[in-house]
């Protein structure tokens, strides 16, 4: 009923558009009504300037004819004149007494022509002035009826097209009207429907009340006459009990732990974008490293943001354990959720990271604005971003104080009383929504200074390459924390309704030690199931049971010798195992002996290699020189086997003997030049090695100091996992002391009233 009666709405609705629209119409229809009369009208006066026009130029002819008649006569009258003055000088005295009757003639004459030329001029001015008239007039009028025309033209179309939508409308309106009757007739027959059904359903509860009624005191009879004791009834005993496992509940948080990791991934990611460019931007603005030394507060600034990943990345992993604890084999509640614990703790050292590094980030800021490129709009936005990252370390500082407040119950459970829960969680959404703004005008305050600091004449484009990876990167932060808090507003229904459960029909909530056992009857039930559900062995044959029950009687081994048998071959099985891990160490030092082996004969066969080559390269120059030593001494003895007292003889001896010795000479010269070549080769060669090893050294340098930050990184999570292991079983061994001792005292108040029950019913015996 409810849909027809919108839908009645609508049409009313739709109805009176329509009636607007047809008034609009008929507006419209007066409006190029009126417009066609008017062009009717303005057509029936340019008609009647036409006539006018035509009987103008007829009368312009009909002067201009009456002009050329006149001329002619004048014409002809000036031929006369010319024949009367011929006919003067021939008869002087004719002409004298005729003289004054030709001047006369001839004044009357000049007379009448004057007049005719005034009156023609008159009359061409006066046919030049309509002229120009009318042009202008046909103009004007001729614009006017083009602009009526499109006028007309337009409010045509606008008419069409109104009539178009309104048939379409009234088409819809009159489809809409079947299907709303169709869907009201529809409706009430559900109605009448509707109404049996519930005289049935009222009938079946009154019934059903009834019967339940009866039950109901047939059970509570039961219960008085047969339940002694009900611990339903107090809250402190139903505490006690062990609630019903919630799979569903279970799935479902472990399904929003999965989208809060995914959240926080991003969010991570965006951090460590954010703090790696600022890093890059403080080294470029307003000083570039590569051309000027930074200043010792920026070069501090840069080193604390180097170290952004040691901190940010505990987050993603502290997430990432909590995620992992929430199974569907688990109970998690706030006093069962260990994990949260190294969350809150990786948060907290975070924010000790912003707080070290907001002084450096607040002075660079400063700096920056007393810097000679800054100019006054540009230092308004510094200080505004100065004011927004003080905002951001609060934000961060209230997010801590809420989370550490979540990890209370697990670890402290009288630090937080249940009934705040619910005000934690509002908070903690209300803050996330704060971080979200505080972003959003970091976003605003950095992209306003990116274009002012584009607009500096020395900027380059490293730094707007860095000014826009920035604000990708608060961009993309500020979308994860939109996320985060929409999730969380969304869900914190969920997060406040169900992260504490308890007993069915009991106030209290689930505690470590209940959750404990709830999984273990959980796990039992399951073993129980599936002991059900396995098929039954197959037995085995009558006779054959017989006759293995003869051989087990015949059988002189007992079931304490098998027992023994058993051991010692379990004995021996471990034995071997040792036995063969022990080879498996021997066999791997061996292997890694056998490599090294293998790796220093490689560098022998290397070493003999290069030395047998360079004896090659100096043997032949040996031999060479041997071959010189032999010649010469070969020469020097027929030298002197050849010296004689002789002049000329002793002159060739000593030119013979200085030949020889610059042949010799050029011969060692050229062997040294060789030589030189050959070192200077084996030079260039070994430079290459030595830039070759150097370039090897320094990125094996730079995997060593990769290696050796993974090692220390892994250490201190070694460390910190080892440390939240250790806090964890010291706390679930102070906690099972604790149940041991209230089990015991549980035991011996059993026992006592046990004791004092006997007597009681010894003594009432007596009596």
């Amino acid at each position: 009923m409810a849909a027809a009666a919108e839908l009645q709405g609508k049409y009313q609705k739709l109805a009176q558009e329509y009636s607007k629209l047809r008034a609009q119409n008929q507006v419209l229809k007066k409006g190029v009504v009126d417009e066609q009369a008017n062009s009717a009208s303005l057509k029936e006066q340019l008609k009647m300037k036409d006539q006018s026009l035509r009987k103008l130029q007829q009368e312009m002819d009909s002067l201009t004819f009456r002009n050329q008649q006149l001329a002619k006569r004048v014409e002809l009258l000036q031929d006369e004149l010319a024949l009367s003055e011929a006919r003067g000088k021939k008869n002087k005295k004719s002409a004298e007494s005729s003289t004054l009757l030709s001047q006369e003639q001839k004044s009357v004459f000049n007379e009448d022509l004057q007049k005719k030329i005034e009156e023609n001029e008159r009359l061409h001015i006066l046919f030049f002035e309509a002229d120009e008239q009318h042009k202008r007039l046909e103009a004007e009028l001729r614009t006017r009826l083009e602009v009526l025309e499109t006028d007309a033209a337009q409010h045509q179309t606008v008419v069409d097209s109104l009539t178009r939508k309104y048939t379409d409308t009234i088409e819809k309106l009159q489809n809409d009207k079947t299907k709303l009757e169709i869907k009201s007739q529809t409706l009430e027959r559900e109605a009448k429907d509707c109404r049996l059904r519930t005289e049935e359903c009222q009938q079946q509860l009154k019934n059903l009340q009834a019967a339940l009624g009866s039950r109901l005191e047939e059970s509570l009879c039961i219960i008085n006459e047969k339940v002694p004791f009900n611990d339903t009834r107090s809250s402190r005993y139903n505490a006690l009990n062990v609630p019903l496992h919630n799979r569903r509940y279970q799935l479902k948080l472990r399904d929003l732990a999965g989208q809060a990791l995914a959240f926080v991934q991003e969010l991570v990611t965006a951090l460590l974008n954010f703090h790696t460019y600022t890093e890059q931007k403080v080294q470029i603005f307003p000083i570039d490293s590569a051309t000027d030394t930074v200043s010792p507060l920026n070069q501090k600034f840069s080193q604390y943001l180097h170290e952004n990943a040691s901190y940010v990345r505990p987050l993603e992993e502290g997430m990432h354990h909590l995620f992992e604890s929430i199974t569907e084999d688990t109970v998690t509640v706030l006093e069962t959720a260990v994990k949260l614990k190294s969350f809150s703790e990786h948060l907290a050292s975070y924010l000790g990271f912003l707080r070290k590094i907001l002084p450096y980030q607040l002075k660079s800021l400063e700096e920056e604005c007393e810097s000679s490129l800054c100019t006054a709009a540009l230092r308004a936005r510094n200080m505004e971003l100065h004011r927004d990252m003080k905002r951001l370390i609060a934000v961060f500082e209230k997010l801590h104080t809420y989370v550490s407040l979540l990890v209370l119950p697990s670890t402290k459970p009288e630090g937080l009383l249940r009934t705040n829960y619910n005000l934690v969680f509002t908070n903690i959404a209300a803050s996330l929504h704060g971080f979200h703004d505080i972003l959003k005008d970091i976003s605003k305050h950095y992209s306003q200074k990116a274009t002012l600091e584009q607009d500096i004449p020395t900027a380059t484009q490293k730094l707007i390459t860095t000014n826009d990876c920035i604000l990708s990167s608060v961009a993309a932060l500020t979308n994860g924390a939109g996320k985060i808090a929409s999730f969380f507003s969304n869900n914190l229904d969920h997060f406040t309704a169900s992260l504490s459960y308890g007993p069915k029909g009991g106030t209290e909530f689930v505690s470590p030690l209940s959750a404990e056992c709830m999984l273990q009857y959980k796990k039992k039930a399951v073993a129980y199931m599936k002991s059900l559900k396995k098929p039954c062995a197959s037995s085995v044959p009558y006779e054959e049971a017989l006759a293995n029950r003869r051989v087990l009687l015949s059988s002189t081994e007992s079931r304490e010798g098998l027992a023994q048998q058993v051991q010692q071959s379990l004995e021996k099985i471990a034995r071997l195992e040792q036995e063969k891990e022990h080879w498996m160490l021997e066999a791997q030092l061996a292997k890694i002996k056998l490599e090294k082996e293998n790796q220093k004969l490689k560098n022998s066969l290397s070493g003999h290699l290069t030395e047998t080559i360079q004896e090659h390269s100096v043997f032949p120059n040996v031999a060479e020189q041997k071959k010189e030593t032999t010649e010469k001494s070969l020469r020097e003895p027929i030298r002197s086997t050849s010296l004689t007292p002789d002049g000329e003889s002793r002159e060739d001896l000593i030119k013979n003997h200085y030949m020889a010795r610059i042949a010799e000479l050029t011969s060692h010269l050229q062997l040294a030049d060789s030589k030189s070549v050959h070192f200077h080769a084996e030079c260039r060669a070994l430079a290459k090695r030595l830039s070759l090893a150097e370039k090897s050294k320094e990125s094996l340098t730079e995997e060593l100091k990769l290696a050796s930050q993974n090692i220390s990184r892994l250490q201190d999570e070694l460390m910190t996992t080892k440390r939240s292991y250790e806090d964890q079983l010291s706390m679930m061994s102070d906690h099972l002391c604790s149940m041991n001792e209230t089990l015991t005292k549980q035991r011996e108040e059993i026992d006592t009233l046990k004791m004092t029950s006997k007597g009681n019913s010894k003594k009432n015996k007596n009596r």
